[in-house]
């Protein structure tokens, strides 16, 4: 069973989401567009377009279509039906569609991991270097701005590759965040 801590997961990970609350509904917001959200009822809202829309559909029967002024926008899926790797999936789709152009080409360069890019060490490994591309980290300055709990709640990031990360900004004088 998919849970709102995953989602949460899956939506901070990417690069300028902003978090909110109103009225028992979680949600998650690009530059003010919100992409993804879940009710207190356990019902997840993904801003889609048609073509995931469809295959979400397709894959979650128990899911409906969410329009807005007649015209589809996305769809709504009970939390607890989706897996988490395909909640990962289709929170990213979301994210990317209403995300502006720059942000999704700075989330694909990322992805590539293209490791040339910042000065992370190539120790943490490639999962932890695409995480943190992912979200925007690709300096170890960037990620001294970060606790030890937020690198570790990027998913690809583990236990080692944030001691690797602690030991190398020790050896520049740096240290990570303090929660």
């Amino acid at each position: 069973m998919t849970t709102k801590a995953q989602l949460r997961k899956a939506a901070l990970a990417l690069p300028e989401t902003e978090e909110d609350t109103r009225f028992g509904t979680l949600a998650f917001r690009i530059l003010g567009k919100e992409f993804a959200s879940a009710a207190a009822d356990g019902w997840v809202r993904l801003w889609l377009p048609e073509s995931e829309a469809e295959s979400a559909l397709a894959e979650h029967p128990t899911g409906e279509r969410l329009t807005r002024a007649d015209r589809p926008v996305g769809v709504r899926i009970p939390l607890a039906d989706i897996n988490g790797m395909v909640l990962n999936a289709l929170v990213r789709a979301a994210w990317r569609h209403r995300a502006p152009r720059r942000s999704v080409a700075a989330l694909t360069a990322a992805e590539r991991g293209d490791p040339s890019t910042g000065d992370l060490p190539a120790s943490i490994g490639r999962p932890a270097t695409r995480a943190l591309h992912g979200a925007g980290l690709t300096t170890l300055d960037q990620v001294a701005a970060r606790s030890k709990d937020e690198l570790l709640a990027l998913h690809g990031v583990g236990p080692k590759a944030v001691r690797l990360l602690a030991e190398a900004l020790e050896r520049g004088g740096r240290s990570l965040r303090e929660p």
